[in-house]
């Protein structure tokens, strides 16, 4: 049991040992050149893919690889925390210390995933940004089932295992699409809208809420539902995130608390993809030798809205917290 403790009063310096040893990596490759870049890279001198004019240096996008320091700062803050619950027998985010260390860890994750692709250009850092991201947003939707469902720890586990590994194997040996042209990040942005409702509203209700709600965001994002209905022979994986709205037998135990935290989150998310748009060359505002660029501070809003999440689920009130 004392060794138990031990280990949980060390989470927060583990985090730093692995943030310090991730650096030295960068270093070590960085100092040897990153080899190759990918063939939707630009050369060198040219504008990036995201605006920012590509670099000869150690980073080929110094200000947007940076900006991804951000992740890593809210990750260390979350490891703090999830520290000082531990130390003081108070109970975890998500009824469970595995779960949220999961979650610490896929956050901080965002930050060296990213800087991978921003820094490198090359394959493997694009791999690895995509799989950083999906193994954040995977959390929310399929925790979210987990209590819908009563599902255990174990499940919820093996289920995010099985889903990040196909996909990290999908993306580098088939396509982004898990080889059958599905989106996973979209989708999961679907899917999590989808069950977040259904906590709230775990009834006949909160399905037509969270259909109507899903069907809005697709709009907003630029979809034309209606031609998508319309075409559905060939759309309809745009209309997977609609799956929970039809899992039978659903019920939710927990109490969470929107205000502040979740908005924040959810403003900080949304705005970041609306100034993700400005930081493309085609923008007019696009200005590639600024030292303040669009997609530096899509990462940042975005590392907020982790933080943000984290407070905000911290406050999740259940009936059942025995799992740790």
């Amino acid at each position: 049991m004392k060794q138990k403790n031990n280990l949980q009063k060390s989470y927060f310096s583990y985090a730093l040992y692995s943030v310090f040893f991730t650096a030295i990596l960068f270093i070590v490759f960085g100092s040897n050149g990153w080899g190759p870049a990918a063939q939707n890279e630009q050369a060198i001198g040219e504008i990036s893919r995201w605006c920012e004019r590509v670099s000869s240096g150690f980073f080929r996008e110094p200000v947007n690889t940076l900006g991804n320091l951000g992740f890593v700062v809210a990750g260390l803050i979350m490891f703090y925390k999830i520290t000082q619950d531990a130390t003081n027998n108070r109970d975890p985010l998500f009824g469970s210390f595995k779960i949220a260390l999961l979650y610490a860890s896929a956050s901080t994750f965002l930050g060296p995933g990213s800087m991978a692709m921003h820094g490198t250009h090359t394959a493997f850092g694009a791999w690895l940004d995509n799989v950083s991201m999906i193994s954040y947003i995977l959390i929310f939707w399929l925790y979210n089932l987990k209590i819908l469902k009563n599902l255990s720890n174990r499940t919820f586990f093996i289920s995010y295992s099985i889903l990040l590994s196909y996909y990290a194997y999908s993306y580098w040996f088939l396509d982004s699409g898990l080889g059958v042209g599905v989106d996973l990040f979209e989708l999961s942005i679907g899917l999590w809208i989808s069950t977040e409702i259904l906590i709230k509203l775990p009834n006949l209700l909160g399905r037509v809420v969270a259909l109507v709600t899903v069907i809005i965001v697709m709009q907003l994002f630029g979809l034309d539902v209606v031609n998508l209905i319309l075409n559905i022979q060939d759309s309809w994986k745009s209309f997977l995130n609609l799956i929970p709205i039809f899992i039978p037998n659903i019920n939710s135990n927990v109490q969470r608390t929107y205000r502040p935290w979740a908005f924040i989150g959810y403003i900080s998310f949304y705005s970041a993809f609306w100034i993700r748009e400005i930081g493309m060359p085609s923008h007019p505002w696009c200005n590639p030798d600024s030292l303040l660029q669009a997609h530096m501070i899509w990462h940042l809003l975005c590392a907020i809205s982790t933080i943000s999440f984290f407070n905000f689920l911290q406050k999740e009130q259940s009936n059942e917290r025995s799992e740790l």
